[in-house]
């Protein structure tokens, strides 16, 4: 099969498609023909060496990924039949015309959905579900700071955080993005780079401040969010576009807040096991699969109300990968990058 490949750490350029063995579909595995991928940071961070896969992960890239069920391994429970519309949730190789997914991480494509579209789901409407309601523990009412409120997971949180019936503020860095979140449903959004989010936040609240911020910028933002996070609000990290340092009081004006830091790193929770109170196991990504589809994946079907909507800012061909990695670094992407399978 043919599979997007790079020798050595380094630029876009070091990106190539090369022609690798077929994955074999293991216990418990289905065989996924891949029609469409996407295109996510994690990926550039890990073409720069920097973000390998977990253990026992492919180090083909790729987080998420649409297509049909093309095989099954041993030990598989009959959920899915040959040739059903798939997509799902990686931890790596989902950039190649196969990929082998474990049974419980498939999600049903919506009938009306074509595989471009279910492509920009998994990896960021999962994360920005997982991170509102899984780490944030979201309410009717609260109020939501997201930052890189146009990216794949702002987009998609500012909609769920919509569906929970709680206010979505972002922060982008364009006027184009900031209209582009006001139209999947921000209250309000302000440009990082002409005017302080933290000041515009504590105005549009009223000086109450938010209840959550879902920060995947870092350490140069800690001041500002500290600013305008609520008493007993959850503030929580899931990248560091900004860096991991932090120079300052953090934990004393965290404390006056009663606040609390919470991390999430989605793609590390491979064959994680969770006790529950019915003392069974299931691991975690399963029973996010499973939260997600039950809860949230109806709502894209069309004529359901609220309706959900995936936003794909561009696609390209596998072997113009290069290209699409040259576009999300110069962070010119609205929504997702679509790489579409030969």
């Amino acid at each position: 099969m043919l599979a997007v490949y790079f020798d050595c750490p380094g630029g876009p350029e070091n990106l190539y498609v090369k022609e690798v063995m077929k994955p074999q579909p293991g216990e418990g595995e289905v065989l996924v023909k891949v029609s469409a991928s996407a295109l996510n940071r994690a990926d550039i961070a890990q073409r720069r060496g920097k973000y390998p896969p977990p253990k026992g992960a492919s180090d083909i890239l790729g987080l998420e990924a649409a297509g049909s069920v093309a095989g099954f391994g041993p030990g598989c429970k009959g959920r899915w039949k040959i040739g059903d519309a798939v997509m799902a949730l990686l931890s790596g190789g989902g950039q190649a015309e196969y990929v082998t997914v474990p049974e419980g991480y498939l999600m049903p494509i919506p009938n009306d959905m074509t595989f471009i579209q279910a492509a920009a789901i998994p990896e960021a409407w999962l994360t920005a579900f997982q991170l509102l309601h899984f780490v944030g523990k979201i309410q009717k009412g609260e109020r939501v700071l997201i930052h890189a409120g146009a990216s794949g997971v702002g987009v998609a949180a500012v909609q769920l955080v919509r569906l929970a019936k709680a206010v979505p503020i972002v922060t982008a860095g364009t006027q184009e993005k900031l209209k582009a979140a006001a139209n999947a449903g921000a209250a309000a959004g302000f440009n990082y780079k002409s005017e302080d989010f933290s000041e515009k936040v504590l105005e549009f609240t009223q000086g109450a401040g938010v209840d959550i911020i879902l920060d995947c910028v870092g350490g140069s933002y800690w001041e500002k969010n500290l600013r305008c996070l609520s008493t007993d609000g959850r503030w929580i990290v899931y990248g560091l576009l900004g860096g991991g340092e932090v120079h300052g009081d953090l934990l004393a004006r965290l404390l006056s807040k009663r606040g609390s830091i919470h991390t999430s790193l989605l793609r590390s929770r491979d064959k994680e096991a969770i006790i529950f109170k019915m003392l069974f196991f299931l691991q975690y990504k399963e029973r996010l699969v499973k939260a997600f589809t039950e809860d949230v994946l109806p709502y894209f079907s069309r004529g359901a109300s609220p309706h959900l909507e995936t936003l794909v800012d561009s696609i390209y061909p596998l072997h113009e990968i290069a290209e699409a990695h040259r576009l999300m670094e110069e962070n010119k992407n609205i929504g997702k990058i679509v790489i579409e399978m030969p």
